[in-house]
């Protein structure tokens, strides 16, 4: 595969190539090493498409675990209480999660909910998330897990290949 288009929103390519170079080239090795070809599986039971052959989004993931996880790359969840009260939640946020919740009652909320987000890949406080076909979701990535991420103190900086 290749990268076909660059946004570096906030100059993060610019801060991977100065601070993470070798981590970049990683990952643009990864993306290179998967041959797109390879995963054009899926047979197409659309109305529009009967029969056609279609990249198979799940094959693709699987590539891209295989090759991240080969370089040292991980999953990795992170785990918090949610609060509607901003200030409780900013204080909150770099706290353990068994803290949190703790933290959260003693303040006054009655009963804060656990979540969780996960991301597909990181490394040195480098986050990558593979998107394929679910596109409406690009977006939750970029505002709500990366952010979450950064927030945490988990990430520096979020890739969205």
């Amino acid at each position: 595969m290749k990268i076909a288009q660059k946004y570096s929103h906030l100059n993060g390519e610019e801060y991977l190539i100065v601070h993470y170079n070798q981590l970049y080239k990683e990952i643009k090795a990864v993306i290179a090493s998967i041959n797109a070809n390879d995963f054009k599986t899926k047979i197409s039971k659309e109305k529009t498409k009967i029969g056609k052959k279609l990249y198979s989004p799940i094959d693709l993931n699987t590539a891209f675990d295989k090759a991240f996880q080969k370089v040292g790359w991980n999953e990795s969840r992170y785990s918090y209480y949610i609060t509607l009260n901003r200030e409780l939640m900013e204080k909150s946020i770099l706290m353990p999660t068994n803290k949190q919740k703790k933290f959260l009652e003693d303040n006054g909320e009655i009963a804060p909910i656990y979540s969780y987000n996960q991301t597909d890949f990181v490394k040195n406080k480098i986050a990558v998330e593979v998107q394929f076909g679910k596109y409406s979701f690009v977006a939750y990535d970029l505002f709500v897990k990366h952010m979450l991420f950064y927030s945490g103190g988990v990430i520096n900086l979020g890739i969205e290949p």
